[in-house]
């Protein structure tokens, strides 16, 4: 990623590789601290709070959601999403968990 990208505002397209409107899985690494991790809550040009940095990260690398070959969806339902560190979540004011994207 060049310098101008990490420098783009999340208003901008373009910010995260996936630009749909789907929930998405996400690969995160914080840029300060080098913390990874991965959500099965991650959206375009939408990020996470680094709990170390408490900086917002965006994913390097987004996929589709996958359904096991039982047509369950492999999302463990028990895990709590961290809402406080969700930027999406904060733009909603609700858990972005339940976010269904309509088109009118």
């Amino acid at each position: 990623m060049s310098d101008k990208q990490k420098g783009k505002k999340a208003t901008e397209k373009g910010v995260t590789p996936y630009q749909g409107h789907a929930r998405t899985f996400g690969e995160f690494r914080c840029p300060n601290c080098g913390k990874q991790w991965q959500s099965s809550n991650s959206w375009a040009n939408t990020g996470q709070m680094c709990k170390r940095c408490a900086i917002n990260v965006y994913p390097h690398k987004q996929r589709p959601l996958e359904k096991s070959g039982d047509g369950l969806s492999q999302i463990n339902p028990n895990k709590e999403h961290p809402k406080e560190l969700c930027e999406k979540c904060k733009k909603l004011g609700r858990p972005c968990t339940k976010y269904k994207y309509r088109r009118y």
